[in-house]
């Protein structure tokens, strides 16, 4: 029996993502994201245990989900389901704007009654990791508006009460979409499991010298097999990948302290200062501290 009620918020241990809520207390990110903010119009690919939504107001994107792209046009979105591996991105460079809403599913956990018949079926139904939603099936619209309205309430004054009763409302909708589904277990993907062991080990020794070896000791294959499995399920070499997790690790520390450049560079993981600024520039479009500077006008 699997029991998510909780009194706080843990530290995660398996190397997962720790989303960065809008409000520490309260386990609910919600944003309006821009495509080509991201470094080559890509985020990084990523799991975590909060639901995930994404609802695109302007333009499209190709999202890849457990190595499957889907394009998700204006006026579309998607549901991702807990620990799902994936990440937005747009191969031709493409802008796209959207809200992202991620939302821990404890949060829905008011009684075990609740938890057990209602939470649970729709996390683990294997048929279901994620779900493109359309305005022109009732139960999907109903989604695509609420979280629409989650991004409008998320600055008001009561925001925790009404963000926490649109996603009941949300998951009333997933439950009627899940018992629609067709009740077989998906194939266990090997591959997956592999990619999800190496990427905790870069989350853990990012901000130590780790080389291509090491990553694929990580995951228990050979260098080739290692290359292959990310260009397939991250679209990038495992060495881009770290790369890129120690860039964002430097935005975190770039915008939350007041760190110099030097040591900023040197804890996650960059050889020098020269070379993780000019990484930071290539990525960006700006140095580490132009960076600073101008979202500190923000």
């Amino acid at each position: 029996m699997v029991i998510l009620m909780k009194t706080e918020i843990d530290v995660k241990n398996d190397r997962s993502e720790k989303v960065t809520y809008n409000t520490p207390d309260f386990p609910a990110y919600v944003r309006k994201g821009i495509l080509s903010t991201y470094p080559n119009y890509s985020a990084i690919s990523h799991w975590h245990d909060d639901i995930e939504f994404i609802y695109v107001l302007s333009g499209q994107m190709q999202y890849n989900i457990n190595g499957k792209n889907i394009l998700l046009k204006s006026g579309e979105g998607v549901f991702v389901n807990t620990r799902q591996l994936h990440y937005g991105f747009s191969a031709e460079h493409e802008e796209c704007i959207f809200i992202c809403v991620l939302i821990h599913p404890f949060l829905l956990c008011a009684s075990p009654f609740v938890e057990q018949n209602y939470i649970i079926p729709v996390l683990q139904n294997e048929c279901m990791p994620y779900l493109i939603l359309h305005k022109e099936n009732v139960f999907e619209n109903h989604i695509l508006e609420f979280v629409k309205e989650i991004y409008d309430q998320s600055t008001s004054a009561t925001f925790a009460l009404r963000i926490q009763d649109l996603f009941f409302r949300i998951w009333d909708n997933l439950v009627s979409l899940s018992g629609h589904a067709e009740k077989k277990k998906a194939p266990h993907n090997q591959n997956l499991t592999i990619l999800k062991e190496m990427i905790r080990f870069i989350y853990k020794h990012y901000s130590e010298k780790i080389s291509l070896a090491d990553i694929s000791h990580a995951g228990k294959v050979g260098k080739t097999t290692c290359c292959a499995i990310f260009q397939k399920y991250a679209n990038e070499t495992p060495i881009c990948y770290l790369t890129g997790y120690r860039l964002k690790k430097s935005i975190e520390l770039l915008l939350t302290t007041d760190k110099t450049i030097s040591e900023i560079c040197f804890e996650v993981g960059f050889s020098g200062a020269s070379y993780f600024t000019e990484t930071f520039r290539k990525s960006y479009a700006c140095t580490p501290t132009e960076f600073r500077s101008k979202t500190a006008k923000l």
